[in-house]
């Protein structure tokens, strides 16, 4: 029994390498995933033409899926090319008994400009309605969108509104990349579920034919869900993957280029920025915690502990506060910021940022769902520093957008000090985060303890917080 999770990639061939199957097939041996496929098309291609397209029977398509369904089975699938009307049924035959997730990216028109598929353009756009209930994620670029959609999409407005559409034809979430929507310096992708979304952005590179990006995107994306990553983490480790890919790119000529493959994306400057809203502009970075270290970062509830810890050496401190309000609060507040300031301690105040901008705390600290309550250019202008929670990828994304402080990494272990609805991380994430965000000042949380406190500080963070140890040793 393979001990990999498999994957699927059911896409056509490319002669020259670098897209459709063999770039699938590159991704998920990249990310640590058995990969199988299907094959709809064989190419005869070059980086700048397709000369010849033979197009696989219904018949044998059919006689792929079954043949690996019973000893490899997928835990996730990409649909890329299909180019034939006639092979749809196999396909969605194969839906109807299929469990796991399902990525379709619309594969429609090659790189070099010639379409891929087999007939009437009308005719073979109506087919995709009969896929779209079984779709976990549909992955259309613009122009793609356009075409199945009838209609033009001009502005990041325009995105939007055509998402909704994809919604309402019954995908589960639709990714449109509007890396061909030149309206700013931002290549920026639109993702949404019908009820939450977000704009996923990253920097433009050179204008060449990247060969394959959407196949080795969507691929990336399958690789993770099998892998177990939730979606909207999925999404985010994919775009590192091809952002790296274009970044490192190899010219095949002034126009042309093939996107790296290695394996799993570690380099800050890939990681895309997560906001509701289209980015404008890089975010200014809020104001650094100094030359010394974070250290260790008890977490308290009340003034009263400010004493005690500075006579520990202790130099950073957060007041998380949650069960006071009205004046008892306000009171609260401002006589730890009025210790702290006495103390020479950094004290960082959890959620009540217009308090903490009011008293001149030294920071604010604040978890994913304070995030949109507050006024971030506020606490800017203020010259407070900022400090975020992050649990997975996406949310480093999005506080990646906002470029705080330090960011706080966690769970690490185990914790009872608040109910979590995010899984340990680990000692091997949090080293991952180490390379990774290395730009950032971080702060493991989480269950840390003197019995697990070595190997977290060997990790490389810069803090480590703690709620329940600190209480139990002061």
């Amino acid at each position: 029994m393979l001990i990999q999770p498999i994957a699927w990639t059911i896409a056509g061939s490319d002669s020259s390498g670098g897209a459709g199957i063999q770039a699938d097939l590159k991704v998920f041996q990249q990310l640590g995933v058995h990969g199988c496929s299907v094959i709809t098309a064989l190419t005869a291609q070059q980086p700048k033409h397709i000369s010849d397209i033979h197009y696989v029977s219904s018949k044998h398509v059919a006689a792929q899926l079954q043949a690996m369904q019973d000893c490899l089975p997928p835990v996730a699938v990409k649909i890329g090319m299909l180019g034939d009307e006639t092979i749809f049924n196999a396909i969605v035959q194969f839906l109807q008994r299929y469990q796991g997730k399902l990525v379709l990216d619309p594969v429609m028109i090659a790189s070099s400009g010639q379409a891929l598929f087999k007939h009437n353009q009308e005719k073979y756009l109506k087919q995709f309605d009969q896929l779209f209930p079984y779709v976990d994620l549909f992955t259309p670029n613009v122009m793609e969108a356009c075409a199945l959609l009838n209609r033009s999409i001009q502005s990041y407005d325009d995105i939007q509104e055509a998402a909704d559409l994809f919604i309402q034809k019954g995908v589960q979430t639709v990714l449109i990349k509007g890396g061909h929507v030149a309206q700013d310096v931002w290549s920026q992708d639109y993702w949404t579920n019908g009820k939450e979304s977000c704009w996923v952005a990253s920097s433009r590179y050179p204008d060449k034919n990247y060969r394959g990006t959407g196949c080795i995107f969507s691929a990336a994306i399958t690789a993770c869900l099998a892998l177990g990553y939730e979606l909207k983490d999925a999404i985010v480790i994919a775009k590192m993957y091809i952002n790296r890919g274009i970044r490192l790119a190899q010219s095949v000529d002034a126009h042309t280029a093939y996107v790296m493959h290695a394996p799993w994306p570690e380099d800050e400057i890939d990681l895309p920025m997560i906001s509701h809203i289209p980015l404008a502009k890089q975010a200014l970075t809020f104001p650094s915690c100094g030359t010394s270290p974070i250290g260790l970062y008890p977490i308290i509830d009340t003034y009263a502990w400010i004493e005690s810890l500075a006579q520990k050496n202790i130099t950073t401190v957060q007041l998380r506060i949650k069960h006071k309000t009205g004046n008892e609060l306000e009171e609260e507040i401002k006589k730890s910021i009025q210790q702290a300031a006495h103390y020479n301690i950094r004290l960082f105040i959890n959620d009540y940022w217009e308090l903490a901008i009011a008293y001149g705390a030294y920071g604010v600290h604040l978890g994913q769902g304070d995030i949109h309550q507050t006024n971030i250019h506020c606490l800017r202008q203020a010259g407070l520093r900022l400090g975020i929670s992050t649990h997975c990828y996406y949310e480093v994304a999005r506080a990646h957008a906002i470029s705080p402080s330090y960011l706080a990494c966690g769970p690490i272990f185990h914790t009872t000090s608040k109910t979590m609805l995010f899984p340990p991380q680990g000692i091997a994430q949090l080293q991952r985060w180490c390379r990774t965000l290395n730009n950032y000042r971080l702060v493991a949380i989480g269950g840390i303890n003197e019995n697990n406190i070595a190997e977290v500080w060997q990790a490389g963070v810069d803090g480590i917080a703690m709620i329940s140890a600190i209480k139990q040793c002061t």
